[in-house]
């Protein structure tokens, strides 16, 4: 015989009731202050003004230093280098414009750096937590900085304790203060005991008294003890990887140099100038910047899609994201449930029933979820019942017993205790005096009703001897969204396989899955905890999970990125927050509960799965932005480098010109190296800008593919750069090219000099163009801000190139500009025709290859799943000859027309 048990027992949460505590602390308020009605508006406004908002007090930024620092670092004190170097030779210009590049870098890095930080403060700001506080004698949603001491607030399950408040009178709750105090049970609480803020409330709903805020709260004064040591992400591992590649090559490369360069008579400052530079010009000194341009201003753009990211980082993942699980309720499907029949058992009434439900909801208040809304919205048939009961306490729904509990009295007699309780059949069924006599009938309904996609609620009581009843069960239906069988459909056709997630019967996952087009292949709670270490391939080949506990979203999630996916994980309870910090991408749906957004990588503002495709889509294209990027930028450093250490190796101008005034190795000047950096560094951080294509399937680091193509791009841009060199130094022949082609002779070293730096200027910027696109140019147009600037330094470079005003380089004619124009376009040509046939043979990749065996071994394990769960279908012919079948096919076949004849049993005796 079950007995009466309450929901949340004293001793329940943590296994041990806490002793009575001497309190040393003290506080802003006394608890003995408190109103119970709460404070007037006045009187909060004035207390706000004497003790603030409740807030920890940020360390003041000194924006003279955050500018600064942009000066200082091992960039920066290679250009002071460069810089000291052109005063000592007296270069008063070169210095100058060293100077300028100095100023441009450090303040576009400060700037970006500034407006992302402002970015993310926005995105923080809008996640601020709620509570819900008495004010005026009414209860209400308010911001928690809002909050003063001797406010009066509710801690109910799934929230943030907002500030250091003293428990009232009422039902113990359980609270998780793991993040102050490193214990992993919860701790109960009861009347007199201060739930500290930062802590979460796993159990229970009481009324508390603020008793501090701010910096005087616990937390506030421990505060500065806490080093928040965020994990290196992924993305800044790839950034350092490619930037410690591009240094060894820089410096290798530049040392060879610097050598030859000595060992030929040019003395020790000249060489240190040139090399310095030709560093400064090739190491990567925007990247950083550009890329987290590009992410901040994604997570502007993934804010309008309402997806708001607590973490630049987390865009990268969401693009490489390949699955997603997905609870059902409220994401999959509308969470607005229709009530549809009831089934009074015993001496019970469709009415009583009905009453009974709703005595297990807070009447009192507004409803709290779905269910209660339901209800809510057909209780005008009992309104008048209600008034004749007043609740005297409540525990709503905890996702661990999956049941409510509410104790009420008859109005006209108090002392007539008794407790209504409602939640899953099983669980209510179970609570019965009687449970052995009416859990099949129970069962059979529920199966009959959940093969048709129909969900039903458990209803029980307790009788005067504290025995409880099962009343019934009232059954409602919670339909998909209208565009969630879509929304999944593009979700795999991105690449993304949608795995849902159920508290519900395993008939209902079925037919929910069903409904959605992703298959009937549904694990149970029970299939999760024998698997053991099967879990991840069972998860992989399954279509869903049903009957699910919290602690079970850890488990698939665990098991899924065991064997290798980057998971995402939809939740908004506060015992989803475990599965939502171990998922690669943690997203809290609309409505989440403050533990579950904490815990989350993602918040979504509007409901549905649609959201996260939005945002799956526009990481993608921010993903493709970066990475677009990184390969110019590689392309462009390998470009330089490549090209002065060969022409000082190998090209020797005085040699071939057969002129002593000129040099014997060939050099830009300092001057038009800082140029080229600036106008490049300057402008390209307009790419974050650009018009991409999201790819077709989740987005990985290919490094290798990367630098292969880079290397491509490169190389061809350099060949033809040194190819241009050999013709203008050899156009004083009579049969150069130059010469017989466009009549051109005679052109002197500085001339020279400045067709090759226009000639490099004009392919870094035309680069660009080709490695946004893995086909050719031409198959995407770029975007209005990235093609202006491309208009703008080219025309700037060509415009330094006919007048150049200062000294070492002699401007060349209009004519030479086409020239060199026309030269640069041919082979860009070439380069981007290059690019894609290399993009196709290495379109085979191991990356590739990865992912055909993950699709591969996927669609072999949902086959083998299949048969082991029984689930695999049978063709007439086998059914007629009684053959081909294994003994699991068998059986569930026999198990699925028992549950359909047991349906028509009760179809048949509901029509008589």
């Amino acid at each position: 015989m079950a007995s009466a048990q309450p929901l949340l027992a004293e001793e329940k949460a943590s296994g041990v009731a806490n002793p009575p505590k001497k309190r040393v602390s003290k506080y802003l308020v006394e608890p003995t202050q408190c109103d119970l009605n709460g404070l007037t508006t006045a009187k909060a406004e004035e207390l706000l003004k004497k003790h603030g908002y409740n807030e920890l007090a940020e360390k003041e930024r000194n924006k003279l230093w955050e500018f600064l620092k942009h000066f200082w670092g091992p960039m920066p004190i290679m250009i002071w280098l460069a810089v000291g170097v052109e005063a000592i030779q007296g270069d008063t210009a070169d210095m100058l414009v060293l100077l300028t590049l100095q100023v441009i870098n450090g303040t576009v890095g400060w700037y970006e750096e500034s407006k992302a930080g402002d970015a993310i403060a926005a995105l923080k700001n809008s996640l601020a937590p709620k509570c819900s506080v008495k004010r005026d004698g009414r209860w209400e949603t308010m911001a928690a900085r809002q909050l003063v001491p001797s406010d009066i607030v509710k801690l109910a399950l799934g929230c943030n304790v907002p500030a250091d408040c003293m428990v009232l009178d009422g039902k113990p709750i359980s609270v998780d203060q793991s993040a102050m105090t490193g214990e992993s049970l919860p701790v109960t609480m009861r009347k007199g005991d201060t739930a500290k803020m930062g802590s979460n409330v796993v159990a229970g709903e009481i009324e508390a008294c603020v008793v501090a805020t701010g910096s005087e709260t616990f937390f506030g004064k421990t505060a500065a003890m806490i080093n928040s040591v965020e994990e290196e992400g992924h993305f800044q591992k790839i950034i350092w990887s490619i930037t410690l590649f591009l240094l060894g090559v820089s410096f290798l490369l530049v040392a060879f140099i610097m050598a030859v360069m000595l060992i030929d008579g040019s003395t020790f400052l000249e060489t240190l100038s040139i090399c310095v530079v030709l560093l400064v010009a090739s190491i990567p000194i925007a990247m950083q910047v550009v890329c987290t341009s590009t992410m901040a201003l994604g997570s502007h753009e993934l804010a309008k899609k309402n997806a708001i990211v607590s973490r630049l980082a987390a865009i990268e993942e969401i693009a490489g994201m390949d699955m997603l699980c997905s609870d059902k309720t409220g994401t999959l499907t509308l969470n607005k449930m229709t009530l549809q029949e009831r089934k009074p058992f015993s001496n019970s009434t469709e009415k009583s029933l009905l009453l009974y439900a709703m005595l297990g909801t807070q009447w009192t208040e507004t409803a709290k979820d779905a269910i209660d809304t339901m209800l809510f919205a057909a209780r005008q048939e009992v309104e008048e019942d209600l008034k004749k009961y007043v609740g005297v306490d409540y525990v709503p729904f905890d996702p661990s017993v999956k049941r409510t509990e509410g104790t009420v009295h008859p109005a006209n007699a108090p002392s007539q205790k008794f407790k209504v309780t409602k939640g899953a059949p099983n669980v209510i069924c179970d609570l019965a005096h009687n449970a052995a006599e009416i859990r099949e009938k129970v069962e059979e309904l529920v199966d009959s009703y959940a093969s048709r996609g129909i969900r039903c609620l458990g209803i029980a009581y307790t009788d005067s001897s504290g025995q409880w009843s099962f009343a019934g069960m009232l059954t409602f239906v919670d339909p998909p969204r209208p565009d969630t069988k879509e929304v999944i459909h593009k979700a795999m056709e991105l690449g993304v396989g949608v795995k849902m997630i159920t508290g519900d019967h395993v008939a209902i996952a079925k037919e929910t899955c069903r409904m959605l087009g992703l298959g009937t292949t549904v694990l149970s709670n029970k299939d999760i905890e024998a698997a053991g270490n099967r879990l991840g391939d069972l998860a992989e080949g399954c279509d869903g999970f049903a009957g699910v506990f919290p602690e079970h979203k850890f488990d698939i999630v665990n098991a899924l990125r065991g064997n290798g996916w980057l998971c995402g994980m939809t939740g908004d309870g506060v015992n989803d927050a475990p599965a939502l910090k171990r998922a690669d991408i943690g997203i809290a749906v609309e409505g989440a509960t403050d533990a579950a957004r904490a815990a989350a990588d993602i918040v979504l503002v509007s409901p549905g799965l649609s959201v996260i495709i939005d945002a799956i889509d526009l990481a993608r294209q921010i993903f493709q932005r970066m990475k677009n990027y990184i390969t110019y930028r590689i392309a462009c450093t390998l470009q330089l480098l490549v090209f002065f250490f060969l022409t000082v190796l190998f090209v020797k101008p005085r040699d071939i010109m057969q002129d002593d005034a000129v040099p014997q190795y060939f050099a830009l000047p300092v001057m038009a190296m800082v140029l080229i950096t600036i106008l490049n560094d300057g402008t390209i951080i307009s790419i974050a800008y650009d018009h991409v294509v999201p790819g077709s399937t989740p987005e990985k680091w290919n490094l290798p593919l990367v630098i292969a193509v880079a290397i491509c791009l490169g190389a061809v841009a350099c060949a033809s750069s040194i190819l241009m060199l050999y013709l203008c130094l050899f156009s004083h022949e009579g049969d150069s090219i130059f010469n017989r082609w466009f009549g051109a002779h005679d052109l002197t070293y500085l001339e020279i000099r400045c067709i090759i730096y226009l000639k490099v200027s004009i392919s870094d910027f035309l680069t660009v163009f080709s490695a946004r696109t893995q086909g050719p140019f031409f198959e995407r147009r770029p975007g209005k801000l990235l093609f202006g600037a491309a208009v703008f330094a080219t025309a700037v470079s060509t415009l330094l190139a006919h007048y150049w005003p200062f000294e070492e380089m002699s401007g060349i004619t209009w004519r030479w500009c086409g020239i060199t124009w026309g030269y640069c376009v041919a082979w860009w040509l070439v380069q981007d025709l290059c690019k894609v046939l290399l993009v196709r043979a290495l379109h085979t990749t191991k990356v590739t290859q990865d992912d055909k065996a993950k699709k591969q071994a996927v669609k072999k394990m949902r086959q083998s799943l299949k048969v082991e769960l029984g689930k695999e279908g049978i063709g007439a012919s086998d059914l007629r000859r009684g053959e081909g079948l294994t003994k699991a096919q068998v059986v569930a076949r026999i198990e699925t027309l028992e549950s359909e004849l047991k349906a028509l049993k009760i179809a048949v005796a509901k029509l008589n």
